[in-house]
């Protein structure tokens, strides 16, 4: 199987585009040294081999009203495939939840949630997260401020 980043000019591009992705091709490859056909070429190769899987736009979360975030670590009651599916197809569903990753240790999921504060935080709690059958515990640390918030 090929390697899908070929060298350090790759590695650049990606760079660049993680920076600012709306840069033009011409910009993007006078930064990296290529010739525009010769940058496209490849910026185009990684996107068809999958290190490029989109791009999107950075929206500010207060202007959706999203002041609070919050990591919540979920156990579940029972780790059969029955429970795993209604914990994960739910989580899918919530707009709240930024992240959801499954993890090792005494916790089975840790959540990136956000919400317009504490009351709306503990009503999606209650409305949502504790009513699954299969949710044991739920434990939840609030963000007082985020030190380092990288995209790749």
């Amino acid at each position: 199987m090929a390697q899908k980043i070929a060298d350090e000019t790759d590695r650049r591009i990606l760079k660049e585009l993680t920076a600012d992705a709306r840069i033009t091709n011409n910009e993007l490859a006078e930064r990296v040294g290529l010739s525009a056909s010769a940058c496209l070429r490849r910026l185009r190769r990684l996107e068809e081999t999958g290190v490029i899987k989109g791009y999107t736009a950075l929206v500010d979360p207060t202007a959706e009203g999203w002041t609070m975030t919050a990591i919540a670590s979920v156990r579940l009651s029972r780790q059969n495939e029955d429970e795993i599916e209604m914990f994960e197809t739910a989580v899918r569903s919530w707009d709240e939840v930024l992240e959801c990753h499954l993890v090792t240790g005494s916790r089975d999921y840790v959540l990136k949630v956000m919400s317009a504060g504490l009351d709306q935080y503990e009503r999606f709690i209650k409305e949502k997260i504790a009513r699954l059958r299969c949710v044991d515990t739920i434990e939840t640390s609030f963000v007082m401020n985020t030190i380092k918030e990288r995209r790749i």
